[in-house]
């Protein structure tokens, strides 16, 4: 059975007859009987007493009236769930994000909130390394980085620009300077990030190639540790300068072969609105 001969059955059994079924339907009379008796012929059983004008059911047709009836309200239901979703009355979109890169999302997601409120957001915590991966699994369907996956199953869109600040206590020689070389914080005792990161690296390679000194002898799990420990008096960071400058774009990716949902393509217009919009060091900038 289909859903068209559920639904010819359906009419019959509530008009009482299939003359006034076809009426309803736009059918001719002899499609209608057709179609029913097809219908019976493949579940083996009358669904209607034929010596009734009335098109009463049979046994039989009261219990595939109760099935076609859940069935057919099921596929109605369905049709109303996919025109809510394109129009974005409902939906579900999740993002991929580190610690750091969540920040990046607040303003975008403030005003997608704003504009789409039936859409249900999820900021999926996850390593940067890992990101690229939880795409491609579609465990999301964005992800936001500091660097280019170079993947090419991926669509990538600079979104942010960013840099890292050197972070001191207040107290601290250094705050007054307008400018700090590297070799001036060879003797510093810096508080790291415990994660391992594209930027962390390059503070490290920059040091390297000034033959200067490094110390990190602290590893803390949040930026905001770290930003509180500089704070005490204990150390001193590099940081985002979104989280309180080396230079660095964040990026939005995205499955480059996978149809965007329709919050998710919702959700890249206003990253380019707010782009727009705020200006500075937001932008929208697609990569390939």
């Amino acid at each position: 059975m289909d859903i068209s001969q559920l639904e010819v059955f359906r009419a019959v059994a509530r008009e009482g007859g299939f003359s006034r079924a076809a009426n309803k339907l736009y059918r001719t009379q002899s499609a209608v009987s057709q179609s029913v008796r097809k219908l019976e012929s493949e579940i083996g059983e009358p669904l209607f007493d034929r010596s009734s004008r009335d098109g009463l059911v049979t046994d039989a047709g009261r219990v595939l009236l109760e099935y076609a009836d859940r069935l057919l309200n099921l596929r109605d239901n369905a049709r109303e769930a996919l025109v809510e979703l394109r129009e974005l009355q409902q939906g579900k979109l999740v993002i991929g994000a580190n610690e750091f890169t969540a920040l990046y999302l607040l303003r975008v997601l403030a005003e997608f909130g704003r504009l789409h409120p039936a859409i249900r957001i999820m900021v999926q915590r996850s390593l940067g390394s890992r990101i690229p991966d939880d795409v491609l699994r579609h465990n999301c369907e964005f992800g936001v980085l500091t660097y280019d996956p170079h993947d090419p199953e991926l669509s990538s869109v600079v979104v942010y620009s960013d840099e890292l600040i050197l972070v001191v206590p207040p107290s601290h020689p250094l705050a007054r300077e307008r400018r700090v070389s590297i070799r001036q914080l060879g003797a510093e005792s810096f508080v790291a990030h415990i994660v391992s990161s594209p930027y962390r690296e390059k503070v490290i390679q920059a040091f390297k190639q000034h033959n200067t000194p490094l110390h990190m002898g602290i590893e803390l799990p949040t930026l905001q540790a770290i930003k509180r420990f500089v704070a005490m008096g204990s150390g001193v960071a590099f940081l985002p300068e979104i989280s309180v400058e080396v230079h660095r774009k964040l990026r939005l990716i995205y499955r480059k072969s996978a149809s965007l949902s329709h919050a998710g393509q919702a959700f890249l217009k206003v990253a380019e609105s707010v782009a727009h919009t705020q200006a500075g060091r937001y932008r929208f900038e697609r990569d390939r």
